[in-house]
Order: structure tokens, then C-alpha cells, then sequence
């Protein structure tokens, strides 16, 4: 193999069933649903596609009114909250596995990068603020994995704002994305998804060093702040969370994965 296909290997994100055709792609690219995400008992969880694919609305705007620094979007879906940081001047990134996303978020005019939140990402130690909305909270199926990840992506001190179900629920589940027409496929494409309402997720944060920063609830959305207890060290050289170094340009671009937005 070639150094140029190894890097391309490297830096490729993972194979995730449901986010590169499909119910997920169709549906953000026509910007309709109806999507649910299935759990293999056949229990159905609506999807607000249409409110993903709309501009930020009064909620997301008070809530982006919240964020510190530089912003990381993580699962932005097709960028209403990426595209409305941009155009308040603000230095912000979102990340999501499925390219009809990141598509849709370039062509708003924000800067977004095709992959999981789990890989290497562009500006590690120094986001001001990590945004974990429309349930993303869920990502991977694991909320003391994903926590302990998000602190890894924060500078010290830095703010974890995530949006949580709307009922008291801890649930793990292997589940997969469906527009509700779909024969069984026997478990092919699913994935493992958690749902946590805003107590679950406050145990999670707690017992892995997080300081509740703020939680709640505006018309039928819930929502808990989080911060950082443990200054972690940084490299003396990095640049501060809000320095436009953490993204190369303003400029919209299509990123490719062997070339981030935001590598430095």
C-alpha cells in the first residue's frame, strides 16, 4: 500500500451502516422525514427531521447564546446550529459520520468534517464548548465513554452542553435508522444507541468528574450544562479555544478525509 492510500486508510471514518445511503441520507438531502430509529423489538422513535433540516430556531438560538470559545458540533446533521454560529462570527466545527451531513452543513456555510467523534479531531484540548444536541448524546451507545471523550476535546475548564430526552430514561439498545417502511433486515445496519433523560445523564457526569454548569427545559426540550472539574495539561504552545487557528478559514469548503478542515 502506497504512503498516500495508508493515509487515506488512517483518516477514512469508520464503516457506519446507516449514514452513507439510505432512510438517514435521503431524508436529510430532501430535508423530509418521516425517519425513526428502530430498536430490534420494533419500538419506533420519531425523528425530527424537518426541524434538523430548518434554521435554528428561538430554542437552539438560546442555547448557542450559551456557548464559550471555539464550538465543536458533534453529530451536526445537516448544520443549522453550525451555520448559525458561522454567521454570528463565531470560530466553530461540526463533525458528523454521514456525508449527506456534512454536504448539507457546507452548503448552509458552515465548516463541518466527515468524521466520528471517536477519531483523531482537529483542535483536541482546546474547544471552549461541545454541543451534544438532538439526543447525540446517545453516540455510541456508552455515556460514561463519550463523556470521558468529550473531556479529552475540551480545554480545561471548558463547557459540555448536551440535550436530553424528555423523559427519565437510562436505555441502551442496539437500534437502526428506518424511514418506516423498511422490511426486517435481521439486525443489518444497526447500531448501538443510548437514550438518557436528564438525571441518567447527571449520575453519568458525576461519577466521571463533571460539575453540573445549568439544566433546563424550554417548550418540550430538555438540556444540562456541564463542566469540566479536573484542569487537564496542555502543550504550552497551544493556541487559546477561541484563536481562529483551530479552523483554517472561514471560507465554506467540502472537506475530504485527508484533508480536515481544522488539522493543523
Amino acid at each position: 500500500m502506497s504512503t498516500r492510500s495508508r493515509s487515506r486508510a488512517r483518516s477514512a471514518p469508520p464503516a457506519v451502516p446507516w449514514a452513507g445511503a439510505g432512510p438517514y441520507a435521503l431524508a436529510l438531502r430532501t430535508g423530509r422525514g418521516p425517519l425513526f430509529l428502530r430498536r430490534t423489538d420494533g419500538w419506533l422513535l420519531p425523528l425530527e427531521v424537518e426541524r434538523w433540516c430548518a434554521r435554528a430556531d428561538p430554542v437552539d438560538r438560546a442555547v448557542l447564546d450559551r456557548c464559550e470559545g471555539a464550538v465543536l458540533d458533534v453529530g451536526c446533521g445537516p448544520g443549522r446550529l453550525v451555520a448559525e454560529l458561522a454567521a454570528r462570527g463565531r470560530t466553530v466545527l461540526g463533525i458528523d459520520v454521514s456525508e449527506a451531513a456534512v454536504d448539507h452543513t457546507v452548503r448552509l456555510g458552515g465548516q463541518a468534517l466527515r468524521r466520528s467523534v471517536f477519531e483523531p479531531l482537529p483542535g483536541e484540548g482546546r474547544w471552549g464548548t461541545v454541543l451534544l444536541m438532538d439526543g447525540n448524546v446517545g453516540i455510541g451507545g456508552d455515556p460514561r465513554a463519550l463523556l470521558d471523550r468529550v473531556a479529552r476535546l475540551l480545554r480545561p475548564g471548558g463547557l459540555l452542553i448536551a440535550e436530553t430526552a424528555v423523559v427519565d430514561v437510562d436505555e441502551r439498545s442496539e437500534v437502526q435508522v428506518v424511514d418506516g417502511t423498511d422490511v426486517d433486515t435481521g439486525g443489518h445496519g444497526a447500531f448501538p444507541w443510548a437514550r438518557l433523560g436528564t438525571p441518567a445523564l447527571l449520575r453519568y457526569a458525576g461519577r466521571a468528574g463533571w460539575r453540573t454548569a445549568g439544566q433546563w427545559t424550554t417548550g418540550r426540550r430538555r438540556f444540562v450544562a456541564l463542566r469540566s472539574r479536573s484542569p487537564r495539561s496542555a502543550s504550552s504552545s497551544a493556541e487559546p479555544a477561541n484563536s481562529t487557528a483551530l479552523i483554517s478559514s472561514q471560507r465554506a469548503r467540502k472537506p475530504s478525509a485527508d484533508r480536515p478542515v481544522a488539522d493543523r
